[in-house]
């Protein structure tokens, strides 16, 4: 497949080739922008929103994101294929993607429904007599998002949808890697009635040009989800008065108490830490288990990786896919033999499969200062490290500049809202592993996680204001 550029009078400065990161396989091209490209897609939007008299009505947006949800299910199978493709997460797992995805459109429409404002109270003082005053939302402006490759679904209705539903004009940068997916769903918005200057997908291939577009003085939020080195250096170079919001990723901790019921929780956090081959903000992958069962712990994760079928991600099968790019499989296959080096002992997996393929890997009590303990290493990598007592294994939970979501298992409710309160996280889940997510929750990093608070809600609201209006009268 192939989209040209989505920028009204723009000309192509380029084509991204797209490849499956399973067998290298051409999967489709994408135009791509330089700088007059930029500028006239920051024009197109800057106009938009100016001209307020033209501003998308409330039913008009519920209408245009109605009639998104049903295309997007009507047409799953391609969606499907071509997240796949493009992105390597197994079927079962794009499936169940999409249906987030469609499900995220359908709560941005459920803001709308429920967006107002409240009344300011006055007559509180000689001053204020005479007043009635309440407040109204507003679209904040103009939006600039630039995504990941690791949901090319979802992660794009998160930062477009809200936008949408908001009534701000939006430009989306989705990831090098996996564009097709974006650009298939803004063909969705646009022909489900969105005039095509209020949401402009765009490919760049010149870091400059994405900088120039981030931190354009008419751009009012920003929008981020990658690595954290690039969006605090954007953030750092945003104009006055941007707004944003920053989604990087963690190295997310799990206790597991002696009282914990493994038969349940190792199933659990097997798939939050391998799923989609351990490239998630938020997967499984520092378990502290108390030492009287810790290496039972190590064992059994040990046989459930052993037990997931590594392979091709369109195989409904498929448990583990590839990962994005191969020198990504070269850097997570380094830091697995640096910790074997560093004395951690390998329970299981610890080889590639091919150049795409990495094996389900448990390792046990590798050193706090291996890079596998230090860094996010976003690969099908758990770590298993036994505690005494759990002030230590809050304290190594801890011990690192991320903090997001985290969890911890245990049938005693004492121990689980003792972690609650001492672990650094945003969202702590009790006997769940810490890749859950719903789409209408709070989903924030700390630290160097991140900035700002996602989830569809969240993102709707960040990209408002509340304007008050204050009457003055004397027949109040």
């Amino acid at each position: 497949m192939h989209y040209p550029i989505k920028v009204p009078d723009a000309e192509a400065a380029g084509i991204i080739e797209v490849f499956s990161p399973y067998d290298g396989k051409p999967v489709g091209t994408v135009e791509c922008i330089d700088a007059k490209g930029a500028e006239l897609a920051l024009k197109n939007m800057a106009e938009v929103f100016r001209d307020r008299n033209n501003w998308l009505p409330a039913h008009e947006r519920i209408a245009i994101l109605e009639r998104t949800a049903f295309a997007m299910q009507a047409r799953s199978d391609q969606l499907i294929a071509t997240a796949i493709a493009e992105g390597g997460k197994p079927y079962s797992d794009t499936k169940v993607e999409l249906l987030r995805a469609i499900d995220s459109i359908k709560i941005s429409i459920d803001c709308i429904r429920s967006e107002r404002g409240t009344e300011i109270p006055m007559q509180l003082n000689p001053a204020s007599m005479n007043r009635l005053a309440f407040t109204h939302k507003e679209p904040i402006g103009p939006v600039v998002a630039v995504s990941a490759f690791n949901h090319p679904l979802n992660l794009i209705v998160h930062q477009v949808a809200p936008a949408i539903a908001a009534g701000c004009p939006v430009i989306i940068k989705p990831a090098r890697e996996t564009p097709l997916s974006a650009f298939a769903l803004v063909d969705i918005f646009h022909q489900s009635g969105l005039p095509v200057a209020w949401c402009q997908p765009i490919m760049i291939k010149d870091n400059n040009v994405t900088e120039q577009l981030v931190t354009d003085k008419r751009v009012a939020f920003f929008s981020f989800i990658g690595s954290a080195e690039i969006g605090w250096m954007l953030r750092s170079k945003l104009s006055p008065g941007t707004r944003c919001s920053l989604e990087h990723g963690g190295v997310a901790p799990v206790i597991i108490a002696e009282d914990a019921d493994l038969d349940k929780i190792l199933p659990l956090l097997a798939k939050g830490g391998f799923y989609h081959a351990g490239q998630v903000c938020v997967s499984v992958k520092r378990i502290y288990a108390h030492q009287s069962i810790a290496r039972k712990v190590a064992t059994d994760l040990g046989i459930l990786a052993e037990h997931m079928t590594v392979g091709n991600p369109a195989d409904a099968g498929t448990d583990v896919g590839p990962l994005i790019r191969h020198d990504e499989v070269d850097r997570v296959e380094f830091w697995v033999i640096e910790a074997i080096a560093e004395k951690a002992e390998l329970i299981t997996g610890g080889k590639r499969l091919s150049s795409s393929l990495y094996q389900p890997t448990v390792l046990f009590n590798p050193s706090v200062q291996s890079k596998v303990s230090q860094q996010e290493i976003f690969g099908p990598v758990i770590c298993v490290y036994e505690y005494d007592n759990i002030d230590e294994a809050i304290e190594q939970a801890n011990s690192l500049p991320y903090a997001f979501q985290a969890a911890v298992a245990t049938q005693n409710i004492d121990t689980a809202l003792y972690a609650f309160k001492h672990l650094s996280a945003s969202t702590v889940m009790i006997n769940d592993h810490t890749a859950f997510r719903v789409d209408w929750m709070p989903f924030a990093g700390l630290r160097e996680s991140g900035y700002g608070t996602g989830g569809i809600p969240y993102t709707f609201r960040d990209m408002q204001i509340e304007k008050m209006a204050v009457f003055h009268s004397a027949s109040l």
